[in-house]
């Protein structure tokens, strides 16, 4: 580790020059500072090993786990809100709700209000493994911002929120 908190072939990586789209010739993006490829790397790799992790110790996945966590927080929840927080598409969210079922960790009923719209919530086995997989989660994070003292976590925050509130400058809009 260097004193940036980065190790030699991250800063390799970080380096490496990749074409973007229908560029000038020459125009290069520089991955040392465009900030789109640093937030997609972290998550895949974030989600690559969150998910080894999480199988081989509760027998779920990050995409279940993310799922569980929300239905945690907002019981009863349709799949569209779980869509709309995560940022899933319909199919993956469908899929997955499929097996979180199947696995006996969530129930879905038809909403009595409106019999097109379901509600989803976890099962007492889904919340005991959710109550499980929760502790190792948050000891990820904090592992993860180890590298950064209190005050540092706090503006990352800030400006982590703010970014993902300004996501509709760069979405197209829906037809």
């Amino acid at each position: 580790m260097n004193k940036n908190g980065t190790n030699k072939a991250s800063r390799t990586i970080a380096k490496t020059k990749v074409p973007a789209g229908p560029a000038k010739s020459g125009q290069l993006l520089d991955l040392d500072r465009y900030v789109p490829a640093f937030v997609t790397f972290i998550a895949n790799k974030l989600s690559r090993s969150a998910t080894a992790f999480y199988q081989k110790r509760f027998g779920v996945n990050v995409t279940e786990w993310r799922i569980m966590s929300l239905l945690a927080i907002e019981p009863g929840i349709p799949a569209s809100r779980i869509c709309n927080v995560i940022g899933f598409d319909k199919g993956p969210v469908s899929r997955t709700l499929a097996g979180l079922q199947r696995l006996g960790l969530i129930k879905i009923e038809t909403d009595h209000q409106d019999g097109r719209s379901h509600s989803i919530a976890l099962t007492a086995k889904g919340r005991a493994t959710h109550d499980a997989v929760i502790g190792a989660a948050l000891e990820r994070e904090r592992k993860l911002l180890s590298c950064l003292d209190e005050r540092e976590r706090e503006v990352l925050i800030d400006l982590l929120r703010r970014i993902h509130g300004n996501l509709d400058a760069v979405s197209e809009p829906s037809e």
